[in-house]
């Protein structure tokens, strides 16, 4: 008797669908038409006999049995991806695709000085560039969506291996014609948390500034609406207060055209820590260190 076995496309239409807990999305992810995803899962559950996902107007739900399959074709995509890479691994060094995830505090400021660069010396390497907040790229990576990611640290990771890249100082950025005249080096309690501006949460830097910092009220009193570091500056050039920056973002030129001034932040964590990172046992370890040490010579 000839046994049937899902097709690794009805697996992705499954766990897009609980990725995203809506047809349309599903289906505009696997780059296919809302009926093809319908029907793929439609075929998926009749070749099983079983129900995976509840059908309503208003709600998509997995059955108990529908969660247990998902994570399962989670696992089975993976191994999928890791037999692709390790083919891949076995030819040129930093050649095919690579999938990125970059986070918004780095991506501007980064890879404007690493691109050029890689693209005229590695001319056979794909780089794909996925810009998401350190959770997404996180999950993301486990997930298969992205082979290596770009974040700072430290930050909940999982397993993962990384490269250092390097680590990016803090400093305090204020208007140009502030009466206090801050230090040319500025201390922690030097900082007026009823001024602080910070980003928005579901930004790590945020987290990484007021652990620079060191004082645990800063995070009651400062005033969290920035919803990017650009944004933040603005803010700052337009009087309403002061805020932290990564040393990266001012060498890229942040500050250029404003009435902003910034000073090194000086505490004993007073920077974050640039990363590489990628999953444990990656068949393709020795290429993302190769790319980390690319990275460093940008």
């Amino acid at each position: 008797m000839t046994v049937h076995q899902p097709t690794l496309k009805q697996l992705q239409y499954l766990v897009s669908l609980h990725e995203h807990n809506h047809f349309g999305r599903a289906a505009e992810a696997c780059f296919v038409s809302q009926s093809t995803l319908s029907a793929g899962l439609r075929d998926l559950e009749a070749l099983l006999g079983v129900v995976l996902v509840e059908r309503t107007k208003r709600a998509v739900r997995f059955t108990p049995l529908g969660e247990a399959v998902t994570a399962k074709a989670h696992r089975i995509l993976r191994e999928t991806e890791e037999l692709s890479e390790l083919v891949q691994s076995s030819g040129k060094p930093l050649s095919g695709e690579v999938r990125m995830s970059v986070i918004p505090t780095i991506a501007p400021f980064l890879l404007p000085r690493m691109l050029p660069r890689l693209r005229r010396e590695r001319p056979n390497l794909k780089l794909f560039l996925r810009e998401e907040p350190s959770a997404a790229a996180i999950e993301s990576l486990h997930h298969g969506r992205a082979d290596c990611v770009l974040l700072a640290l430290p930050y909940a990771t999982g397993d993962v291996e990384k490269e250092t890249i390097e680590l990016d100082a803090f400093y305090v950025a204020f208007p140009k014609d502030d009466p206090r005249d801050p230090p040319d080096e500025i201390a922690p309690d030097g900082i007026d948390e009823h001024r602080l501006l910070l980003l928005e949460d579901g930004h790590c830097l945020k987290d990484h500034a007021l652990a620079a910092c060191n004082r645990p009220e800063l995070r009651a009193s400062a005033t969290m609406i920035g919803t990017s570091l650009h944004t933040l500056v603005q803010m700052v050039d337009n009087g309403l207060g002061l805020t932290m920056l990564p040393e990266m973002a001012i060498d890229a030129g942040i500050l250029a055209g404003t009435n902003v001034v910034a000073r090194p932040l000086v505490s004993n964590n007073a920077n974050r820590e640039i990363a590489l990172i990628w999953r444990r046992n990656s068949p393709r370890a020795d290429e993302f260190r190769l790319l980390a040490d690319e990275l460093r010579a940008g």
